[in-house]
């Protein structure tokens, strides 16, 4: 058995031959990734193992992988924005290429070009959908190998959370309109997205044991489920909270869909619409700095912590998925001077009422006796 390398126009093929006959593999621009798949292709026919592989173009193949997967596995909002990063930019810049000759070199050449314009947030994003494309393209037989396997994302630092003091959350509450003013007070008292705020129905809370049922979120109009199963919960609300919500049912918008915070008209909200004519203007009206919609949930966040809830309660609330995302989140905020030091009251009085058996002084008392 032989092998040799071939080059046609600007493609390198790896020619094996066995006996009379002669099998072409289209290996891509790089004389590296042909001498790969020569060595390979080489092994392969010797063990008696190589196959053909399904053909396809790498645009044929990303609509397939958007029917077939994307479309019964992932939320609407997620589904779009994999739409449009295929459909803008990926099928651009291979759409023709067949399945089978794309390489490491291709998605490195790709990431140094989109540095050059977008943030490391945004081509971490583009990177793992190109993971999961050909993950799916080597499970279903579409490539032998999977050349985006160890495409590395990239670091991604942690911006700066904008955080109101309660001061100034007063001050926006203050200055709110009256139809959104206490759908800006349930996200801060709450931590809820602004996704499940828009989406929460009247069955959805319970006024008698406090609570709120996360259960949905709302994009474009359209309900979902919320960005993860550990998203869908039980949120305990103050009494506060609790009054108001009452009684605003009385006088909130009916509309078909039960929604607790629907727009004047009793349609569910356009997100971006409330923070661009009602969030940000109160914003302005109070005097303040400008900050994201979802400061509201740091604030909660922050309010939660400083108040020494625990952080394993904090998770189920906010809705993370794990607790390690609370602490990569906020755990600059259990670092806090004053955070800690009420934390070492907190053990004091623990340990002050607590009382070994059959002797009435308390802990701390004792164990400060000498022996």
């Amino acid at each position: 058995m032989r092998g040799s390398i071939q080059k046609k126009g600007k493609v390198f093929y790896a020619v094996v031959a066995n006996g009379q006959k002669r099998k072409w593999f289209r290996a891509g621009s790089e004389i590296q990734d042909a001498r790969r798949v020569l060595a390979e292709k080489i092994a392969e026919i010797t063990k008696g193992t190589c196959r053909g592989v399904r053909k396809a173009t790498f645009g044929q193949f990303s609509e397939l992988w958007l029917k077939s997967y994307a479309e019964v596995n992932v939320k609407l909002s997620t589904l779009a924005s994999y739409q449009d990063i295929i459909r803008r930019l990926l099928i651009p810049s291979w759409g023709r290429f067949p399945l089978s000759s794309l390489s490491a070199f291709h998605f490195q050449k790709f990431v140094s070009e989109r540095f050059k314009t977008v943030s490391p947030k945004t081509i971490c994003n583009e990177t793992g959908l190109i993971k999961q494309i050909f993950k799916h393209a080597h499970r279903w037989g579409y490539i032998k190998s999977n050349p985006a396997e160890h495409l590395e994302r990239p670091k991604v630092a942690r911006p700066e959370i904008e955080i109101l003091n309660p001061d100034e959350i007063g001050k926006l509450l203050a200055r709110a309109t009256r139809h959104y003013r206490l759908a800006f007070l349930t996200a801060v008292l709450t931590g809820l997205r602004a996704g499940e705020l828009w989406a929460l129905k009247w069955p959805d809370i319970d006024l008698i044991s406090l609570q709120i049922f996360v259960r949905r979120s709302l994009w474009k109009g359209k309900f979902q489920t919320p960005k993860s199963k550990y998203s869908i919960r039980k949120v305990d609300i103050p009494e506060q909270l609790a009054h108001e919500l009452e009684k605003w049912r009385l006088v909130s918008p009916k509309n078909e869909d039960d929604l607790v915070f629907p727009d004047p008209r009793g349609k569910p909200v356009s997100h971006g619409g409330v923070v661009k004519r009602h969030f940000e203007p109160a914003l302005k009206r109070a005097g303040l700095r400008h900050v994201s919609f979802h400061s509201l949930r740091h604030f909660n966040a922050s309010l939660r912590i400083s108040a020494g809830q625990n952080p394993k309660y904090v998770q189920s609330q906010l809705g993370h998925s794990s607790i390690k995302v609370t602490l990569d989140v906020y755990g600059h905020l259990f670092n806090d001077a004053e955070f800690n030091r009420r934390q070492v009251r907190l053990l004091e009085a623990s340990l002050g009422s607590a009382r070994i058996s059959g002797v009435k002084t308390p802990l701390l008392a004792a164990s400060s006796m000498p022996p």
